[in-house]
């Protein structure tokens, strides 16, 4: 080796240097020579290998290194094996968003396949929380530059962004509607601004128009409308499909078959920038459209009959009514009207408070579907089911008879029929066609010797024809009505039933509450032999893309009266059209059936009017049930509705 040091000879010999060093001596076959102050090789002599640590504190340090790396290389382990997955999808959410493909709603059409809905391109200004930057003064700047764009306040995005922020990646909705100008102006400004963007999708346009001007205004009550999920339904349906600021069917047959005209929203794999904006599809499954629905509506019979009620109305002064057209075969409904009626396209592209204000505060209540939600006293409508019940518990036989002289009189209370003088010698058929209150008071609670049916057999029997039970029909909000009975009376009024009671239950006075769908499916079922009817709007579904259809089922159930007594009860309703109170039927170019209806409900304020009515007589293809609220009487302005409508069916179906 030709490496040198200055190494004195006397500390080589005097050991100076092992105190120093702590050295260690290897003895090797080389040649050594030193010399004071000399330099002196160190080949061929003893080597000297040492350190100036001592052992101690390398195992400390190397254990301190050991511990470092095994910390880091576990932490490493954790990220990269553990959670990954976590990180991989933070990081590529920076990058690749799934984003839904909106699908196309079902179509609703009537039996004609005529268009009652339609899907109309809507834009929407949107916000990302998560794309918005961190920094509070830039996202500051972008919220106040929304703000201007769009007009929307600034306290309401700064909600939306509280409440939602924590839905990862879920496009807030800013404002919705915009025409395609604005939604063009404020896609070109939003291009800059992260979190920003404009998003098209569609909305519901219904047949319905202003309710004052629209022809099928009426419409809008078993169509309903669309509208955002609120908070619930948010989380109620987060895991089936539904988006934050998704739209659901509120009422009607949006509702309904909700689950049907829906479809299934298709997603697309994108690539995004900084900014959060679109830059390239990197793959896309297509959404699958809803299915159509298709009625057995006819909106030619809707806009007639919805006509014919409102001229009535202007006529009589009045404000509401309804009307029902269905077939008594099947359930079918042809026509359903309630007046006043509302614009559902106003609920559908989101209504102002203003104007909701305007509906809800009209005392005449124009959002209530009274056709399926009024409760009335049913008046004389009843009559064919009391006449039915007496004649099926052999009360009575066709040719029972009792005296009509202008009421009866019971302890110190007086019942009156609706003719002074009364209508003499009354049989169960007379008393349908001229509505004889005398017969039923009669059959009904009895008097002196004659035991009529009761209030209990009145009550069962009144449940065999539908009343005080849900129809069934396919659109939400159906009220019930009601039978009073013994105990109901004795519990909420503290008081026993008395034979007056039954009386004015007899007649369809008093507390018994009814709906005008209910008194056309009772009608129905006298029409049809006794087959009590699920009322229906719905009668197919159909796949868009595979043309395949899917008929919907609806229930039947039987009345357990005979057919002779059902016979004995329509002959009743036809002789009503012959020579009694529904004379103004005659009219008509073929043979039917029908029933007045004026019912007492409140000793300040008008009887409601009714009318209802079946033809053709011996093959009955439809039944026709009017109710004016207030109307006086149901012979006089109920009537001429539903000759004036089935004059008009007769033409159109003249099979």
């Amino acid at each position: 080796m030709a490496e040198l040091f200055n190494i004195s000879e006397d500390k080589i010999q005097h050991g100076d240097l092992e105190g120093k060093y702590n050295h260690n001596w290897v003895e090797e076959s080389f040649n050594f020579e030193a010399k004071a102050g000399k330099q002196v090789p160190i080949s061929h002599t003893k080597t000297y290998l040492g350190t100036s640590i001592l052992k101690k504190k390398i195992f400390f340090m190397s254990l301190v290194v050991a511990i470092g790396l095994g910390i880091i290389a576990a932490r490493t382990a954790y990220l990269q094996i553990v959670r990954g997955s976590h990180y991989r999808g933070l990081a590529e959410g920076n990058r690749i968003r799934l984003q839904p493909i909106f699908s196309e709603r079902g179509i609703i059409y009537d039996r004609f396949h005529t268009e009652l809905v339609e899907n109309v391109p809507n834009f929407s200004l949107t916000m990302i929380p998560q794309d918005l930057p961190r920094d509070l003064k830039k996202r500051e700047a972008i919220i106040d530059t929304v703000v201007n764009l769009s007009g929307v306040p600034k306290e309401k995005i700064q909600d939306l962004l509280k409440r939602y922020s924590s839905y990862s990646y879920a496009s807030l909705v800013v404002k919705e509607n915009l025409d395609y100008q604005s939604a063009l102006k404020l896609y070109i400004q939003s291009s800059q601004l992260p979190g920003i963007s404009i998003e098209k999708g569609s909305k519901r346009k219904y047949i319905a128009g202003d309710s004052a001007t629209s022809s099928v205004s009426s419409a809008s009550h078993f169509l309903g409308y669309l509208a955002k999920l609120n908070d619930e339904e948010i989380e109620k349906l987060k895991d089936k499909g539904y988006l934050l600021f998704d739209n659901i069917g509120k009422s009607g047959l949006e509702k309904t078959y909700e689950s049907d005209l829906r479809g299934k929203y298709g997603i697309k794999k994108i690539e995004v920038d900084a900014l959060g904006h679109e830059q390239t599809v990197l793959a896309e499954e297509p959404p699958q459209p809803g299915k159509n629905l298709v009625l057995t509506l006819d909106l030619e019979a809707q806009k007639k009959l919805e006509e014919l009620l409102k001229n009535m109305l202007v006529r009589a002064n009045k404000k509401r009514a309804a009307a029902v057209a269905m077939d008594p075969r099947d359930g079918s409904i042809l026509a359903m009207v309630s007046l006043p009626a509302f614009d559902n396209n106003e609920f559908s592209g989101g209504i102002t408070q203003k104007n909701y204000n305007t509906y809800i505060n009209n005392p005449d209540n124009p959002l209530f579907n009274r056709a399926i939600g009024g409760t009335y006293p049913s008046g004389s409508t009843v009559k064919p089911i009391v006449s039915a019940a007496a004649l099926q518990e052999k009360i009575i036989t066709a040719n029972t008879t009792f005296l009509s002289t202008g009421g009866l009189q019971l302890g110190d209370r007086f019942f009156r029929d609706w003719k002074p003088g009364g209508h003499g010698t009354t049989d169960v058929k007379r008393a349908l066609a001229w509505s004889v209150n005398t017969f039923y008071y009669y059959i009904g609670g009895g008097y002196k010797s004659f035991v009529g049916l009761g209030v209990d057999r009145i009550i069962k029997y009144m449940q065999y024809f539908g009343i005080a039970q849900k129809s069934g029909i396919d659109i939400p909000g159906e009220a019930t009505g009601f039978v009073p009975s013994k105990e109901w009376k004795s519990k909420t009024k503290g008081e026993i039933w008395f034979v007056g009671d039954t009386y004015n239950l007899s007649i369809g006075q008093g507390d018994l509450l009814v709906t005008p769908l209910q008194v056309a499916v009772w009608t129905a079922a006298v029409a049809n032999g006794g087959q009590l009817v699920q009322p229906h709007l719905a009668d197919k579904l159909e796949e868009p893309v595979t043309d395949k259809e899917v008929s919907l089922k609806f229930n039947k159930q039987s009345v357990p009266i005979s057919p002779e007594n059902f016979a004995i009860v329509r002959q009743g309703m036809k002789d009503c059209v012959s020579y009694g109170s529904c004379q103004m039927m005659k009219s008509l170019p073929f043979a039917s059936g029908g029933k007045t209806g004026t019912a007492q409900w409140n000793s300040n304020k008008e009887n409601h009017a009714w009318f209802t009515a079946f033809a053709p007589f011996d093959s009955p293809k439809i039944v026709v049930t009017v109710l004016i609220e207030e109307g006086v009487e149901g012979a006089v302005v109920a009537e001429p509705v539903a000759r004036d409508f089935l004059a008009w069916w007769g033409k159109k179906y003249p099979n």
